[in-house]
């Protein structure tokens, strides 16, 4: 005993030497340090993986989302070669899911379910492609099992959305899903019945297998500029065009930004300073002196307009500057301020032809009714006066090359641009299944069935997808 306690005095004056202090305090602050440099490190690793596996989910999430869609309109088309279509992105976007899903870190019941269904809805509509391939029309029992895997889907969309939400809301971290897997997510899913989830192998076994631009707007860039006629302009009269676009007694100061050369259509742009003090920018062309772009920046906080008299307001606008013949078409409302686009039209064989490639976006707000932006560039690369042959395929005989249970609310003909900048003159049928709305579109020379559109209606205004 005496001995440890001479060991413990000997180790106190030990700690009295300058050195041996120095030494002792280096060392705890190298621990420290190092304690804190390894807690860092995992936090970042935490906070990584936590990045990681939100982007896949929510890749996962849209791939599930544009798995239910295309399964939408599977349901209503009707001809073998857009079935065929549509099907192969469903099988494409469910094996994109299954990829995604693979990327989560969770290891349940449900989500072994949830990668099987994706599985069985790829091999299925791969499986019903091949059918359309070889000519053959979808049987009732082929659009039965279609209707119920969408239905599938579609709860299993509700069911992820569900879980972003609490995720955004820090309810709960892919760390906690990681560690309590089976139960967390068990939690999360508990409004789908996992019944749904366990008989989906039983029943499909046996098969191997700035602005929303609205309907077609992917396709509106024409390399070949129809619409941009008229002589090069310099910037002087380009400063003019845009004075007189926004009313030169509206404006305070005005000046070049840029000469864009290396875009679709090369224009000048111009920033402008209004009465207000508020910041309107404007686009010209270089070529013809026409106006491409224009927003104007204010806050809009009340909302008095009713939407019959914006669309005038609209529509008068546009003839004013010149461009005649416009219908609105799609529209949506945020903050204040609708959003509409307005395609040309042009009669024909005494039917209103809706030109979609024609486009134009109109801003305005729901205060007072001012024209806050427009977009022209879907009218610039593409507008022409078209000249038609003779349609082939009668109202009639394309009404029965639609799918029967679509319940036809109105038809028309139209317009629509294909991927390889060409046009299509189809016959527009808008109708509904249950309580969905589609655009069907068959083409009027040889009864194609072209494109299927779903309208979505929200409280802010008429989508397509």
């Amino acid at each position: 005993m005496n001995k440890i306690k001479q060991k413990l005095y000997d180790w106190k004056d030990r700690l009295r030497d300058r050195h041996m202090l120095t030494l002792v305090i280096s060392m705890v602050t190298i621990i420290v340090i190092l304690g804190l440099y390894t807690y860092k490190k995992q936090r970042d690793y935490r906070q990584a993986s936590e990045n990681q596996y939100n982007l896949a989910f929510y890749e996962l999430l849209n791939y599930v989302q544009n798995v239910e869609v295309y399964l939408s309109k599977s349901l209503v088309t009707k001809t073998p070669e857009h079935a065929t279509e549509t099907l192969t992105y469903v099988w494409r976007e469910a094996n994109l899911a299954q990829s995604y899903l693979s990327r989560l870190p969770l290891n349940s019941s449900e989500l072994e379910n949830t990668s099987k269904f994706l599985n069985q809805v790829s091999d299925y509509s791969y499986s019903l492609s091949r059918k359309n391939i070889y000519g053959e029309e979808l049987s009732s029992k082929d659009l039965e099992d279609l209707k119920n895997l969408h239905d599938y889907s579609n709860d299993l969309y509700n069911t992820l959305n569900q879980l972003a939400l609490e995720i955004n809301q820090g309810r709960i971290s892919w760390g906690e899903l990681t560690k309590k897997g089976k139960y967390a997510f068990s939690q999360q899913t508990s409004n789908i019945s996992k019944e749904s989830f366990n008989n989906i192998e039983g029943n499909f076994h046996e098969y191997a297998g700035l602005i929303y631009d609205g309907a077609f707007s992917e396709h509106m860039t024409n390399p070949e500029r129809k619409g941009l006629i008229g002589e090069e302009i310099n910037e002087g009269k380009a400063m003019e065009i845009a004075k007189n676009f926004v009313g030169s007694d509206k404006i305070k100061e005005i000046k070049l930004n840029s000469v864009t050369e290396n875009a679709n259509i090369p224009s000048y742009d111009f920033s402008i300073i209004n009465n207000n003090e508020e910041n309107i920018w404007i686009s010209i062309s270089k070529k013809g002196g026409h106006v491409i772009f224009m927003n104007h920046n204010r806050n809009v906080n009340v909302e008095v307009m009713q939407q019959e008299n914006i669309n005038d307001i609209g529509k008068r606008f546009l003839e004013e500057k010149g461009y005649e013949n416009m219908e609105s078409t799609y529209q949506i409302k945020q903050e204040g301020i609708v959003t509409i686009n307005y395609a040309y039209s042009q009669s024909f064989e005494k039917e209103k032809v809706t030109i979609y490639p024609d486009l134009i976006k109109l801003k305005i707000a729901l205060d007072n009714g001012e024209i806050l932006g427009i977009e022209t560039t879907g009218y610039l690369n593409s507008h022409e006066k078209r000249e038609f042959n003779k349609i082939k395929i009668s109202k009639n005989d394309a009404r029965k090359k639609i799918n029967e249970n679509l319940e036809i609310l109105s038809e028309g003909l139209a317009v629509i641009p294909t991927e390889y900048y060409t046009e299509k003159l189809c016959w527009e049928f808008k109708g509904k299944v249950e309580d969905r709305e589609f655009l069907v579109y068959i083409n009027v020379d040889n009864g194609k069935e072209e494109d299927t559109l779903i309208i979505l209606k929200t409280p802010n205004g008429t989508l397509t997808i």
